[in-house]
């Protein structure tokens, strides 16, 4: 197949592509840098199936040739970026959805959209099932991102009622791996970051919220065969191992061997209590759960991350 990958420059995006043309398919990777990182996709570059394009998605654009599938992924997805960039996060999610939905409809061709565990808000249902509505503040600080992924998936159901429009979408839960940007915000970058570089690592609030951490290799897998189902409503995809982020913390400064020690800030405005997936859809739908266990995706995105930082610890 012949597939567009809108946010291809991303961390997901450009593991995505490394998928897809291992699968055999032709690529199309569209980015305007505004958060990707080039280095993302700088080993493709002399592919003969893979094709950039340097391109804001909510600007117009075209396309020549058939297309077979249309994969938007294109939004800023850390607190750090889309705090940063508020408005185009909206743009994004809102004009940019329907220029790669308007595009799948026009090539006659499939539609994924990669949503988000934002739009479960701070959920009072645990673990979150895609039949929960959410509860989001749509006036708060996350709420560019939230509301941008909820406009997203609105969208994108639209153009299936309307014009039949062979639609999926993935609402992802925390994903890491290598190509994360060391100074996101999130969460795996941060505590690694620190740890490596023998600082202090912050812990927001008293540590006890929760998070379920998947490696990028199982989400890329569950994108890929959820492109390929007839399921039009929202499909989970993460691990749903639950641990809480001091958890997590100490399990970092074991993987890296570092003494850091320790320290708590005050808890971000909208930061959710807790997060895990139900992945029974998955399961019984796509056949996917993840399969790489924690410490073995931390040790690769540990050898990936010392890579990047000049005065990380042995």
């Amino acid at each position: 197949m012949r597939i567009v990958v809108a946010g291809a420059a991303g961390f997901v995006g450009s593991h995505m592509c490394d998928r897809l043309l291992a699968e055999g398919h032709s690529v199309v990777a569209l980015d305007n840098f505004l958060t990707g990182d080039a280095a993302n996709l700088a080993h493709l570059r002399d592919h003969t199936r893979f094709q950039f394009v340097e391109q804001d998605i909510t600007l117009p654009f075209a396309i020549e040739g058939a297309v077979d599938s249309v994969l938007n992924m294109a939004s800023p997805a850390s607190p750090k970026d889309y705090l940063e960039y508020p408005i185009e996060t909206l743009d994004v999610g809102s004009v940019g959805t329907r220029r790669m939905l308007q595009l799948a409809l026009e090539k006659g061709a499939r539609f994924l959209v990669t949503s988000t565990s934002e739009c479960y808000g701070d959920p009072l249902v645990h673990p979150q099932v895609e039949t929960y509505w959410g509860n989001v503040n749509p006036v708060g600080p996350r709420s560019c991102y939230d509301e941008s992924k909820r406009f997203a998936e609105a969208m994108t159901m639209a153009y299936h009622r309307k014009h039949g429009v062979r639609t999926n979408i993935a609402r992802i839960f925390n994903t890491y791996g290598p190509r994360m940007k060391l100074n996101d915000g999130r969460v795996v970058p941060a505590f690694l970051d620190q740890a490596l570089r023998g600082e202090a690592m912050t812990v927001f609030g008293s540590g006890v919220q929760t998070r379920s951490f998947c490696y990028v290799s199982d989400l890329v897998d569950g994108l890929y065969r959820l492109m390929q189902s007839e399921e039009r409503y929202p499909v989970n995809l993460g691990n749903p191992r639950e641990m809480t982020i001091l958890e997590f913390a100490e399990h970092i400064r074991v993987v890296t061997g570092s003494k850091s020690e320790i320290i708590f800030q005050e808890l971000p405005e909208d930061d959710p209590k807790q997060r895990k997936p139900d992945i029974t859809k998955a399961r019984a739908l796509l056949g996917w759960e993840p399969r790489v266990a924690l410490d073995e995706g931390l040790r690769e995105t540990v050898a990936y991350f010392r890579g990047k930082i000049p005065d990380a610890s042995a």
